[in-house]
């Protein structure tokens, strides 16, 4: 390596000294991708083979002419066929072309137009070389896939709308946001509705919500096609095919361009970590061979999900995903991506049966998948070199060094890493304690327990926590009253109380404290209820839970609207204040007697009394900044169902009296089960 590359690698253990007993490991890592990087330049250049989808699948030119690319290394012959040559197999046949890939071009008809109508289904059919069977399979560039009704498979549809009907982008895209307020959704499930919600519908309805509560980045999930709705969208059968069940691709168009209007970036929830191993309509088997695309044998298959592993170091793979990637930027508007199931990707055990210790021997050997980490820097590499705009998160439970660091550096490359450790702290909590048992260090610790220099998305609950088998952390607290005292003109009873009051101060912690951004699970701003669970068999396909009602927080009768004002007042606040960019919060009290928290972080002291009962007159602590305070932001504001205990316009000036070994203090009126958020006055 050149002196230059040398001193790369070194920033990442500069980062972090524990690493330099790994630094053969990590060095090898980042030669082999200098390595496949040069490769491909040499061979292809960089930009062409991260849009392979221009060249592979199937393409209309501007004269009607139709040109096709694939790649089928276990095939003896291909043919096309459809609904445009009434399904007859071997009338249009494929060119074989060098490296296993085969070629096609079916000129326009007479009259000039394409001779394949739009809309209109279409397969491969494939003459396997190793058992001369025919076989029919969906391209794996296929862009629009569909389930007729009563069908049990998806059919490949030709998509190539007239020009009136392919949606054009109105606004620019919006600028990187200093730190992403999350809201993460599920199109489907976006209404009252027992039913699939739509493109559509989410556009018109959900995107108001979502910027009124200030959110500025959206994480669309379930969006890559997938067979089996109750998977969550993570069984992908169609890499390159946004989900029909919810509009058409033009629709999906329409929405991230309307969020965009919105000042709202969209990140797509990316599943290159394994892939549905149905056959019919999936990419496993496809040239009928149990490889192509995955690893054969045992390695190829994912014995916890039964799903399929790719191969990340075969050359086409490669070119699959990494154009896969930019595809959905390029084509459709989105800003990123939040990669799924990343531990599973990082090694050979996907981390099956194994409690990740933090041990940094952990995280290299012969466990650890250098294929996989490969492939992610490949891709984090050139997407941030193409697109300054995008962001990146890893979804890893191990917390590998180096997942939030720049490849140049060593690093995997990520800009977030999900700080998982965070939501199953509260669920146990829940599950297992009375909040007048919590540890309020313990708590804390949690929350700032992170990597020095790699960037946290911290969230109270996600996707994960709301799924049937368990609840919503607004359930756990309040699953005996829920349905009976949500109402404003019912009695304010201690459970409805102690939820209320719980739910706001978990998530203004969350929020303030566990991380460079913060993460919002659709619906979970105002506390809904129960859990979510998509049709299957187990629930006599029922959709009752497999919907957010919104009705519920739009409902000026009943309480869920004070939960949804406190999430909008949190978001609103930090677009001001920008705690999520600013350097992580400094605790200067954690006093598990009093059950307080205070940390000061951006210009701003938070302060928490997580006590059931007591209340604290003039409560004195440190403060490192002295000046004029203002209160900004105060759980038991009536808005938010409090109970109003505190002045509202009042100002507070520190004091030159030592605490928590602080020069100066304040003394406030420190409410039971409240929080609140001082804000340094410019004046």
């Amino acid at each position: 390596m050149t002196e230059k590359e040398d001193f790369l690698e070194l920033a990442l253990y500069k980062n972090d000294e524990y690493l330099q007993p790994f630094k053969s490991d990590i060095d090898r890592r980042y030669r082999k991708f200098q390595s496949k990087k040069s490769s491909i330049e040499s061979s292809e250049t960089l930009e062409s083979y991260t849009r392979s989808y221009k060249k592979f699948g199937l393409h209309v030119t501007k004269d009607n002419e139709i040109v096709g690319l694939e790649w089928i290394p276990g095939a003896e012959a291909v043919w096309l066929r459809g609904d445009f040559n009434n399904w007859a197999r071997t009338e249009y046949a494929f060119s074989s072309e060098s490296f296993g890939k085969w070629s096609i071009k079916i000129p326009a008809l007479e009259d000039g137009s394409c001779r394949i109508p739009h809309n209109s289904k279409i397969k491969l059919t494939i003459l396997v070389r190793s058992t001369g069977k025919l076989i029919d399979r969906i391209s794996p560039w296929a862009k629009y896939v569909y389930q007729e009704p009563n069908s049990v498979v998806y059919d490949w549809h030709f998509y190539n709308p007239s020009s009136e009907e392919k949606y054009a982008a109105k606004f620019d895209r919006p600028e990187k946001p200093k730190a992403p307020r999350i809201y993460e959704a599920h199109v489907g499930i976006a209404s009252d509705k027992k039913g699939i919600s739509s493109y559509a519908d989410f556009t018109n309805n959900v995107l108001p919500r979502i910027a009124k509560n200030g959110y500025n980045v959206i994480q669309l999930m379930a969006i890559q096609e997938h067979a089996y709705y109750a998977s969550f969208g993570y069984q992908v059968t169609s890499f390159f095919a946004p989900s029909s069940r919810f509009g058409t691709p033009d629709q999906l168009k329409e929405l991230i361009d309307c969020a965009h209007g919105l000042g709202i970036q969209v990140l797509l929830d990316i599943v290159h970590s394994h892939a549905s191993s149905n056959v019919l309509d999936g990419l496993n088997e496809f040239d009928g061979t149990d490889s192509c695309f995955f690893h054969g044998g045992s390695r190829g298959h994912h014995a916890q999900w039964g799903s399929r592993i790719f191969n990340y170091d075969n050359w086409e793979v490669q070119r699959f995903l990494l154009s896969n990637c930019r595809y959905w930027v390029d084509e459709f508007g989105f800003d990123g991506f939040r990669f799924d199931g990343v531990t599973s990707m990082l090694y050979h055990h996907h981390g099956i049966g194994t409690g990740f210790t933090g041990n940094y021997s952990e995280y290299f050997g012969l466990q650890v998948d250098e294929e996989s980490i490969l492939y992610l820097q490949l891709a984090n590499d050139f997407l941030h070199r193409s697109y300054p705009f995008l962001t990146t998160i890893s979804e890893d439970v191990s917390g590998m060094p180096g997942m939030c660091r720049p490849v140049s550096e060593g690093g995997i490359g990520f800009d977030f890493r999900l700080g998982m450790a965070v939501p199953d702290m509260w669920i146990k909590l829940l599950k297992e304690q009375k909040d007048e048992d919590w540890n309020i260090g313990h708590i804390c610790h949690t929350l700032e327990n992170r990597r020095y220099g790699e960037k946290v998305i911290a969230y109270a609950e996600s996707h994960d926590q709301a799924l049937v088998g368990d609840k919503t952390l607004a359930f756990w607290m309040m699953d005996a009253q829920m349905y009976t005292n949500m109402s404003i003109l019912s009695e304010r009873t201690d459970v409805i109380d102690r939820g209320m009051a719980l739910h706001k101060m978990i998530r203004l912690l969350v929020h303030a404290l566990g991380g460079e951004g913060y993460l919002n699970f659709i619906g979970n701003e105002f506390g809904h209820p129960e859990w979510l669970d998509f049709p299957r068999k187990g629930n006599g396909e029922s959709f009752q839970h497999c919907r957010r009602q919104f009705s519920l927080a739009s409902d000026e009768l009943l309480r869920y609207q004070f939960l949804e004002n406190w999430d909008a007042a949190m978001n609103n606040l930090e677009k001001n204040v920008f705690w999520l960019s600013a350097a992580p919060g400094y605790s200067t009290r954690k006093s598990e007697g009093d059950k307080v928290i205070i940390f000061d972080r951006a210009n701003c002291i938070f302060v928490f009394n997580f006590h059931s009962s007591k209340s604290y007159s003039d409560y004195q602590f440190g403060v490192r900044e002295p000046g004029k305070y203002f209160l900004a932001l105060d759980s038991d504001e009536e808005r938010f169902h409090g109970h109003a205990r505190l002045a509202k316009d009042q100002e507070l000036f520190t004091s030159p009296n030592e605490s928590d070994n602080c020069a100066q203090s304040l003394k406030i009126y420190l409410p039971s089960r409240a929080c609140m958020v001082l804000q340094k006055s410019s004046e």
